[in-house]
């Protein structure tokens, strides 16, 4: 094949493939959620030895104990700034409510149109977090915890895969997207040893297993 023919076909090629991922066919789709970039494999296996494990009791808990979509900014909560920050395109309105926008849930791979349709999910559920160490906690640590947009503690989610998931943890619930394990289970370690708070043995087992293949 003469250069400039050859010269013209991978000049196409280049051109076609960087429009396809554009579009999100080859790096996944546009509407990514955006929690905050957890910790290497290699720090998350540092921080899960070094994790207190006791066993589970949750005795006393009640949601209401942690204070949760307080306002962050202006008239937005919480849900409506993970809501915002994890869309495509999302137009809000006075209130901050989403009117219009698009999210992906990374848990299981579904794009959404609907915000109502869309969880915020504490990546360490609150029923966990008591479990492990959050019963004596002031009120207002609880609340920071609930509200966390700092660490990766919170993520716009499929509702009712959020709803399936509950208070699980990875012992007995991981995300059907396998590409996500890694993401989920380092997030995980990360939120659990920014507070302090303990595994059970089943949890760090399951913990050091998925981080062996991360």
């Amino acid at each position: 094949m003469p250069k400039f023919y050859a010269r013209r076909r991978l000049g196409f090629l280049a051109a076609f493939t960087g429009l396809i991922a554009s579009a999100g066919l080859l790096n996944g789709p546009a509407a990514s959620a955006a929690l905050p970039t957890p910790v290497s494999a290699a720090t998350a296996r540092t921080y899960l030895s070094s994790l207190t494990v006791a066993t589970e009791d949750r005795t006393g808990y009640d949601r209401d104990l942690f204070p949760h979509w307080i306002t962050q900014s202006g008239t937005c909560n919480t849900r409506e700034t993970v809501l915002k920050r994890d869309g495509s395109n999302v137009v809000t309105d006075s209130s901050c409510a989403a009117t219009r926008g698009t999210w992906y849930s990374p848990y299981d791979g579904a794009t959404w149109s609907a915000s109502s349709d869309v969880d915020i999910d504490h990546m360490v559920p609150l029923a966990e977090a008591w479990d492990s160490g959050a019963d004596s906690w002031t009120t207002s640590r609880r609340q920071s915890f609930a509200n966390d947009l700092t660490r990766p503690q919170l993520l716009a989610v499929t509702d009712n895969v959020n709803q399936s998931k509950g208070d699980q943890d990875p012992a007995t619930w991981m995300p059907s997207r396998s590409a996500y394990r890694c993401t989920y289970v380092r997030a995980w370690v990360q939120v659990k040893y920014y507070y302090d708070l303990s595994v059970d043995s089943a949890e760090k087992s399951a913990l050091q297993g998925y981080l062996a293949n991360c």
